[in-house]
């Protein structure tokens, strides 16, 4: 069962995943074996997927953080489909939506001429509306 001590290492293995378990622990007001088994429990029941990081695109070199909706004119997407998987450069995220487009891509660019040649083999496949991050 879920409850507020389980909300409570959601929350801070949020702000922080590295935290060890011994200071989870008292942040959380119990045990540090206490704390690891309730990780270990939202772990095993799927609720935490997984672990992660942040990473800074811009002292990366990707300055450009754009968002790409796109329309498939064929019914079948999996030339799109094929081409994206080949483009992990750029690619963040890769959703299925509805509304406006078929999907919606997220993508960070290090450059406008990159981000061109980008769309220009992505135009093969798909057409697209682009939206540019200004700021966050």
């Amino acid at each position: 069962m879920f409850d507020d001590t389980d909300k409570r290492i959601l929350d801070e293995l949020s702000k922080n995943s590295r935290i060890t378990i011994k200071e989870l622990g008292e942040k959380i007001h119990l045990t540090g074996p206490a704390a690891s088994a309730r990780v270990e429990k939202l772990e095993d029941s799927g609720v935490i997927e997984g672990y992660t990081i942040k990473v800074n695109q811009v002292k990366l070199g990707c300055y450009i953080h754009a968002f790409i909706t796109i329309i498939t004119e064929s019914i079948s997407h999996q030339p799109y489909l094929n081409f994206i998987k080949k483009q992990e450069k750029y690619l963040i995220n890769n959703y299925k939506i509805s509304g406006d487009g078929c999907y919606i891509l997220e993508c960070h660019f290090p450059s406008n001429e990159l981000m061109n040649q980008f769309l220009e083999e992505l135009n093969e496949y798909a057409n697209y509306k682009l939206s540019i991050v200004i700021d966050k």
